[in-house]
């Protein structure tokens, strides 16, 4: 849950903190006074596009900082994802989080006391927040989202099932697409695999091998210097042998290193320093022996040979020639090569490929028709389920007439869209989905834009949102002035139902109306000070006298009218009753 919210240079809000409960967190004020900038800042908080036009000049920049206790059956997850990017959670198991937004639209994100990608608050926001809005009712108006929504409500099994339907329905649709290419384009790709083979024809004559124009480079260099290398190894062999004017009785290297390791071997029981030095020169002598031999051995190796330089000019003008044409150099000629073969594979448009991909497209045909089947059922079966939750929370909103239907009907398909079998299918399986309206029996059942008015929109989505909220879902749920045009009998009916959210979820509602406020367990008054220069807002906890006050001022305007008050402390106990029941 989220315990504390700050937010400073956002709006009209210069600096305030929200200390939240883990019930029912209720958000009232004046409009105006800056309940909207509340919501921006969660929004901001977790991952919410950043838009400087509501950053406050002075201080130039807004922070919004929020601390998270990670509870629940997320907590593991949650706390996995933080620790494994880096994060710190503090002892008593929260979590900071940050988020700035400076004048110029830069924004910056921390979570754990680590700088993260504002992606990471995003995560997050997805496994630990819900916000429903205004906005969220529009959306869900949308038949891709009722959709998606029925999918979320059918449960975590049914889930699996799409994405195996997706994954299945991809894979088809790959096959599809390539065989209709195949055939739609057969002259084109014969002849550009014609000429790929021409120059994997080339490329195959001359055999180039990874790293070889370095090793002939370095060979042709030997062979145009022999005569001086040969010099060169010679006179330093003759320098080791004895000198380089040789006579029998001159001593090589090696024999006068023996001769000082004797004598300073003969004292070193005198001093032994003396037979460290000894050793010393004894490893000096194994050293010179071996480069003796080397430099014998690489004399053997020297070769003058007038026809493998030739051989070496000729194989160096054939590599040349392909680098020329297809790369800068024989690596890239290798790759160029590879390449080439995988993509004469992709153009082979011959009959026993197309044989082959027609099968192969005949057999995912029928996986992904037989999937669709069964996504088909399953909606069917939680469209019922759907329609008779949403219908029971619509009575007790005094509704108690309405009746919410769940149409699962077959896609219509584009004109050039192919079908699995005979099931028009897309990405998400072969149906539409419509949430329907009976606004009362005998009425006709119309989609939920054209059969419910404002209020009873409200009333329907905040119903629907209701049953999402029991089917699961993130700890914190966010509403924003979801009782829009609602009044009377069922203001209060909404605020038992979020009430009741709040016994398995951390709610925050933003609300005009009292008979919502009335049900919260901490009740939180933005308010609007104009006594400076700048207008500026400040968030303050109400309880007892001052939050019937709050409540008159919601019923009537008037804050101060003993009529008014005594009508909120009767509304504060009606609540109060409501909620022991």
């Amino acid at each position: 849950m989220l315990e504390e919210l700050r937010i400073t240079g956002l709006g009209v809000i210069d600096d305030t903190t929200l200390r939240l409960t883990a019930g029912m967190n209720v958000i009232t004020g004046e409009t105006g006074a800056g309940k909207t900038m509340v919501v921006t800042g969660l929004g901001l908080l977790f991952g919410g596009r950043a838009d400087a036009g509501r950053v406050r000049a002075d201080p130039g920049r807004a922070v919004v900082e929020g601390r998270l206790r990670l509870g629940g059956k997320l907590a593991g997850e949650v706390t996995t994802r933080i620790t494994d990017a880096g994060g710190e959670i503090d002892d008593d198991g929260s979590v900071l989080l940050s988020r700035t937004v400076t004048i110029e639209g830069r924004s910056r994100a921390h979570v754990g006391g680590r700088s993260m990608p504002v992606a990471m608050l995003s995560d997050l926001g997805e496994r630990v927040l819900a916000v429903h809005g205004q906005s969220d009712q529009l959306r869900l108006l949308r038949p891709a989202e009722q959709r998606a929504a029925l999918d979320r409500f059918a449960g975590p099994e049914h889930e699996k099932l799409l994405e195996t339907y997706r994954e299945a329905y991809g894979r088809w649709r790959a096959v599809v697409d390539d065989l209709a290419d195949r055939r739609r384009n057969a002259r084109a790709r014969s002849q550009e695999a014609d000429l790929l083979k021409l120059g994997l024809d080339e490329i195959s004559r001359v055999d180039p091998q990874p790293g070889e124009d370095d090793d002939l480079r370095a060979e042709v260099q030997r062979l145009e210097h022999a005569e001086g290398l040969r010099i060169a190894a010679a006179l330093a062999a003759q320098a080791l042998a004895g000198g380089v004017e040789v006579t029998d009785e001159a001593p090589d290297a090696t024999e006068l290193l023996g001769t000082a390791r004797r004598t300073l071997e003969a004292q070193a029981p005198v001093d032994p320093m003396l037979g460290e030095l000894a050793a010393r020169i004894e490893e000096a002598a194994t050293l010179v022996a071996d480069v003796s031999s080397e430099l014998s051995a690489y004399l053997g190796s020297l070769d003058a040979d007038p026809a493998r330089l030739e051989q070496i000019y000729e194989r160096r003008a054939a590599l040349r020639a392909l680098t020329r044409k297809y790369a800068d150099d024989v690596e890239g000629v290798i790759v160029w090569a590879e390449q080439a073969r995988t993509k004469l594979a992709a153009l082979d448009s011959s009959d026993e490929l197309l044989d082959e991909l027609d099968k192969e497209r005949q057999r995912l045909s029928a996986q992904v028709g037989e999937l669709a089947a069964r996504l088909t059922e399953a909606r069917v079966e939680a469209a019922g389920r759907f329609s008779e939750a949403v219908s029971v929370e619509l009575a007790g909103l005094a509704m108690p007439h309405a009746k919410v239907e769940v149409a699962v009907v077959p896609r219509v398909t584009g004109k050039d869209e192919p079908t699995a079998g005979d099931l028009p299918v897309g990405p998400d399986g072969a149906d539409e989905v419509e949430l329907r309206l009976l606004a009362h029996p005998g009425a006709p059942s119309l989609p939920l834009q054209k059969g419910a008015s404002g209020g009873e929109l409200s009333r329907v989505m905040l119903a629907i949102e209701v049953v999402f909220a029991g089917a699961g879902g993130p700890e914190t749920l966010v509403f924003d002035e979801v009782d829009a045009g609602v009044g009377g009998t069922a203001a209060v009916e909404i605020g038992k139902r979020l009430a009741r959210l709040s016994r398995t979820h951390q709610v925050l509602v933003v609300t005009h109306l009292p008979q919502v406020a009335a049900f919260a367990d901490r009740h939180l008054v933005v308010a609007k000070d104009t006594g400076g220069a700048i207008t500026t807002s400040g968030v303050r906890i109400v309880e007892e006298t001052e939050r019937a006050r709050e409540l008159s001022r919601m019923l009537a305007g008037l804050p101060d009218s003993d009529l008014g008050i005594a009508h909120a402390e009767e509304l504060l106990a009606v609540a109060g009753r409501e909620k022991r029941a």
